[in-house]
């Protein structure tokens, strides 16, 4: 999501001329392909014209300092107003309640049902909390059975009654339901339609009446972009919901739904989903997201996800291990399950500052460790443990039973000893454990 607007904001910047001050004649231009640039990701018109009028406002007349030129003050400037497009803070859900109960809203195929499934895994696995899923979409039955799969396999229950078609009586059921089995969340997955119909409206408007959610989250597939924004404004005006959901941001996506949806209805976008996997959501951060746009990284994103999956305790044995020189293939492939755990790999690496850009262009797929996989699982334990007893004889036999040539097999073991003695030079200089990087979070 929004490499083609990154792109053309670099471009803006560099158009930029001048020392000394910032002036209208040596802005004009910049603002003009900055505007532009909006509009092509599909920003409202009326957006793109206040934030480049804004930062027009802000810009004329700053000095440059003389360590700083006047495309790096406008980056600045304009990352700020991005961050403050998008919301300027990052917006929790409320949970004060027991049970708090969240309301699902949003057209048929925003990913809702998906959303609610994922929703849930986050608040069990991170918070701690015991919510109840509710099948309240009374007009498409796979919507239940899809719910009811979701639930099973994230380990969450789920209320529904398949035979009863009063969609107001089902949620305060399972309200009712949840307070006698201790569930101190309850997430309410709502009919959806392909298109907003007075019946739809009228039918979430009484489930909102009749169970007085602590939380209404409108959810969005982004890739809709402008229709995005018209939808979510028609829903605000009758449920003026809490909080936006942006859907498949992993997508061909412009982005204009995100830079746009905040300042159309006044309500801060919460969550975005990335993938499809159950551990694809994320917190919005509007000024994170902004350094993305603008091809700086997102590293705390990047480091809060992997502090998400390491183990303090087994961090500090790894350590042990790499610096005696023991990290065996049993390790290295756990390290790439925790990996794969942490997201999508282009992704995960588009985090990182000034990758972005170098890797838009290649296609990174999901499944890059499974040559690599097959290949140390085609090992006995004896070979794992200790890798330096793989002859020609048994790279062979790993390469048949991988189905991998011998010279893949000897691309790994090339590759997993310069690993093993990188790691090993780097425990050497102290590589946070305890209480850094690797500690899980609580």
């Amino acid at each position: 999501m929004f490499e083609n607007l990154s792109d053309r904001l670099d471009r803006s910047f560099k158009l930029l001329k001048g020392e000394g001050r910032i002036t209208e004649i040596n802005v004009a231009e910049t603002l003009k392909d900055i505007r532009k640039a909006l509009l092509d990701a599909d920003v409202n018109y009326k957006v793109a014209k206040t934030f480049t009028d804004t930062v027009k406002e802000k810009a004329l007349g700053q000095n440059v300092l003389t360590a700083v030129k006047p495309s790096q003050l406008m980056v600045k400037i304009v990352h700020d107003e991005l961050t403050a497009l998008m919301g300027g803070e990052t917006a929790d859900i409320d949970l004060k309640n027991n049970p708090s109960v969240i309301l699902m809203s949003g057209l048929q195929g925003s990913g809702k049902t998906t959303f609610s499934g994922k929703l849930a895994k986050m608040l069990k696995d991170k918070k701690g909390k015991h919510p109840l899923l509710v099948a309240d979409d009374i007009y498409r039955p796979a919507a239940i059975e899809q719910l009811k799969v979701l639930g099973e396999q994230i380990g969450v229950p789920v209320y529904s009654e398949p035979e009863n078609k009063n969609p107001i009586q089902i949620a305060q059921n399972a309200i009712k339901q949840a307070k006698q089995s201790g569930n101190d969340v309850v997430i309410i997955d709502t009919a959806g339609r392909l298109a907003i119909d007075e019946q739809m409206m009228n039918e979430i408007a009484s489930i909102k009446a009749a169970v007085k959610p602590d939380e209404i989250l409108f959810v969005v597939d982004a890739m809709t972009g402008q229709d995005a924004v018209n939808t979510a404004k028609e829903f605000n005006d009758r449920l003026d919901f809490q909080g936006v959901v942006l859907t498949k941001l992993d997508g061909d996506t412009r982005g204009g739904a995100a830079l746009s949806i905040r300042a159309v209805v006044n309500k801060p976008i919460k969550f975005v989903g990335t993938g499809e996997k159950m551990e694809a959501i994320d917190p919005f951060h509007p000024n994170r997201m902004a350094d993305r746009i603008l091809g700086m990284g997102d590293i705390v994103s990047l480091v809060e996800r992997a502090q998400e999956q390491y183990d303090e305790e087994e961090a500090r044995l790894l350590q042990k291990k790499i610096a005696k020189n023991q990290f065996d293939f049993n390790d290295f492939l756990s390290q790439i399950h925790q990996i794969k755990k942490m997201g999508n790999l282009k992704d995960l690496a588009s985090m990182i500052p000034g990758v972005g850009k170098a890797i838009k262009d290649l296609d990174i797929d999901d499944d890059a460790f499974k040559s690599i996989e097959a290949i140390i699982h085609s090992m006995t334990p004896a070979e794992r443990t200790n890798p330096g007893i793989l002859n020609g004889s048994r790279r062979a036999r790993i390469a048949k039973g991988s189905g991998t040539a011998v010279s893949e097999v000897n691309k790994l073991l090339k590759q997993f000893e310069e690993t093993r003695k990188m790691m090993k030079m780097m425990t050497t200089a102290k590589i946070p454990g305890k209480g850094g990087f690797m500690k899980k979070r609580k």
